[in-house]
């Protein structure tokens, strides 16, 4: 008669090729989709098809591609003063998004540089639909705090030039650079004051009314834009 031991180490390495398996069917499908959206996403977004893009209006003509090695990609446009205009006319800052390789990076870096605007102060970033009132949709993805000096910076990371939103009750397409694509294209930057109180004092306006651009309680409690790429196109 043979005998057949199963030790314990045995079955645990069934176990785990069992799982290693599974796990592989499973993702096999989504995998191959992704790679899909990948590939299109690294054809629309080289600095070659960008050009093109920026000279038939597709993207705005403050849109900038700077110089980067393959396969990053790097855009920068400006921000104009709105809110604070008369009483900061010569804030300006600067939007830097950097794609990294889009077969293997999940998100874009933003870097949003800003200079003489209020100083000691908290503003609100947001990706949104119109660059001026009234804004459409919007997403809410940063902070950033002035210096004494009014001169300021945040980076985050997010996924930038495929920003959209959308109630999934009705999502709706609209189009990007890409062709169709679900929900609403959020393809636009602007920075809010994180504080209404702050926006009346700073800008000496005590009728000035709270908006939704800051998140938590109470509502309302956030000021008007402060900033905005100012334009018609997208240029993100």
């Amino acid at each position: 008669m043979i005998h057949i031991t199963i030790t314990r180490r045995t079955m645990l390495i069934g176990v785990l090729v069992v799982a290693l398996l599974l796990t592989a069917t499973v993702f096999a499908h989504p995998l191959g989709a992704n790679s899909n959206a990948q590939q299109i996403r690294k054809q629309t977004f080289q600095p070659k098809n960008l050009q093109q893009l920026i000279q038939s209006h597709q993207l705005a003509s403050t849109v900038q591609v700077l110089s980067s090695q393959p396969p990053s990609v790097i855009v920068q446009f400006p921000l104009f003063p709105s809110g604070i205009k008369k009483t900061f006319p010569n804030a300006s800052g600067v939007v830097t998004i950097v794609q990294g390789n889009p077969a293997i990076s999940l998100f874009d870096t933003v870097t949003v540089d800003v200079t003489h605007m209020p100083p000691d102060t908290t503003f609100t970033i947001f990706f949104i639909e119109l660059a001026s009132k009234p804004f459409g949709h919007v997403e809410y993805v940063a902070d950033l705090h002035t210096q004494d000096n009014g001169d300021g910076d945040a980076t985050f990371q997010a996924i930038t030039f495929g920003a959209f939103a959308a109630d999934a009750r009705n999502p709706g397409t609209s189009q990007d650079q890409s062709g169709l694509a679900s929900g609403t294209q959020l393809e636009h930057l602007g920075m809010w004051f994180s504080s209404l109180q702050d926006a009346q004092r700073i800008l000496n306006d005590t009728t000035l009314k709270g908006t939704p651009f800051d998140g938590g309680n109470p509502p309302l409690h956030a000021g008007p834009q402060a900033m905005t790429d100012g334009q018609t196109d997208p240029v993100f």
